[in-house]
């Protein structure tokens, strides 16, 4: 393989790791730009390796000697697995780090592409994840089933400002789990409401309507 073939299959790695990257990077994930550029440029040496020596068995023709393309590159697509576990992390029974660790695994698939010298695939797959990244969530809208904590005083009066708020906009309670506190003079009442949405409201919509409510000391969405 030629010097500049090499460096320019190295190059077209380094611009897909750079946009994929550069989207993480905006989002402050735990992998951004320069993780993913650093990604998609060994699996892409590693796949010029590959052929290489795939070049170098053919051209010297020794009588019972064989090679099998692909080896390193499946040892590549499994070990990516152990970086981008290390992106992923648990808070407070809240999984993180799942859609970085994807794209890492993406960004060594493209750079052996790119490896490979199979330049359109690999572009037209980075142009794939890139909408996958950006525009998916916009287009299709998935509200999952989320708990919501309101803290509030004014039982009677702020029940009835919430269950319309419900109603108006067919947000339907699934289930209800509440305390009392005594603070005094007036008590502090917690409702944790599990709740499905429709696909025009979202959770930011609802906490933030209902923390406009002044009787409604606190209002967030929990995991418990």
């Amino acid at each position: 393989m030629e010097l500049q073939e090499v460096l320019l299959r190295i190059g077209v790695s380094v611009i897909i790791g750079t946009i994929i990257g550069v989207e993480r990077e905006y989002k402050s994930r735990p992998a951004g730009m320069r993780t993913h550029v650093l990604v998609c440029l060994g699996a892409c040496m590693i796949a010029v390796l590959e052929c290489t020596m795939m070049q170098d068995m053919i051209d010297t023709n020794i009588p019972g000697v064989s090679m099998t393309l692909g080896r390193i590159s499946a040892q590549v697509v499994s070990g990516i697995g152990f970086l981008g576990a290390g992106t992923i992390f648990t808070s407070q029974r809240k999984i993180a780090g799942l859609t970085t660790a994807a794209s890492l695994w993406n960004a060594a698939c493209l750079g052996l592409m790119t490896g490979f010298g199979y330049y359109w695939i690999a572009l037209i797959g980075c142009l794939f994840v890139i909408v996958v990244l950006l525009m998916l969530q916009k287009i299709v809208r998935v509200n999952t089933i989320k708990k919501v904590e309101v803290k509030f005083i004014h039982r009677t009066e702020t029940l009835s400002f919430i269950n319309n708020f419900f109603e108006k906009h067919d947000i339907k309670i699934l289930d209800i789990d509440f305390h009392v506190e005594n603070q005094g003079e007036e008590n502090l009442y917690t409702n944790n409401y599990t709740l499905k949405l429709p696909a025009k409201v979202s959770y930011t919509d609802v906490i933030n309507y209902l923390a406009e409510n002044a009787n409604i000391e606190s209002v967030r969405m929990t995991n418990v």
